[in-house]
């Protein structure tokens, strides 16, 4: 299960300062009173950045493991919120989608990869801020859902960090990248019995 880390560090000094040395869990989320062996589970490394760890505690009765991400880092997507932000940013200002992919893409992947890429980002973005934006009406008013109105509307360059942190009680409710929802299992229903293999954990 993945819990918010509110670090309030950008990615490059959350890195550089192995910000996940420090991270802690006072409770475990399944035992808020106590009584159970919630103990520190080590960490597990993130594709991108590079280098990049996530601290990980572990509650034996519970059988449930927790990873605290900080809010500079995207929910089971490789890279920061911030890149993402950029990304998509760039797909809403550029005049197609294919100018947008081939901006955004400079390796080998190819343009019909580089759509793909693009396109699932825009997508997962677009749909968080729409789901902010149904969940809490007020703070929005007048707002587009849409990465560039947002970002005017609070007035920050890291807006999806600062969305998380608006919503951070509201993160299990959101979708990925932003929120922590679970993923959807076969029949529709979402899977709260998702948890974390003994390995490394994905992104």
């Amino acid at each position: 299960m993945q819990l918010r880390y509110p670090s309030g560090r950008t990615s490059e000094d959350y890195l550089s300062q192995q910000a996940w040395r420090e991270a802690t869990l006072e409770r475990c989320p399944l035992h808020p009173r106590g009584g159970c062996s919630l103990r520190r589970h080590g960490t597990y490394e993130r594709k991108r950045p590079a280098g990049t760890r996530v601290a990980r505690w572990y509650c034996p009765q519970g059988h449930t493991t927790f990873s605290l991400l900080p809010d500079c880092l995207a929910a089971r997507l490789p890279g920061t919120l911030a890149e993402l932000e950029a990304v998509v940013a760039l797909v809403e200002q550029a005049p197609s989608l294919e100018d947008a992919a081939n901006a955004a893409r400079t390796d080998d992947i190819g343009l019909v990869g580089a759509l793909r890429w693009v396109r699932r980002r825009r997508d997962l973005v677009h749909a968080n801020l729409r789901a902010l934006k149904g969940l809490c009406p007020g703070w929005f008013i007048g707002c587009e859902p849409k990465m560039g109105a947002v970002r005017q509307h609070l007035d920050a360059e890291r807006a999806l960090e600062v969305c998380r942190a608006m919503a951070s009680a509201l993160v299990h409710h959101l979708p990925p990248p932003l929120g922590f929802l679970p993923p959807i299992a076969p029949g529709g229903e979402h899977n709260d019995t998702v948890q974390h293999q003994t390995g490394p954990d994905p992104p």
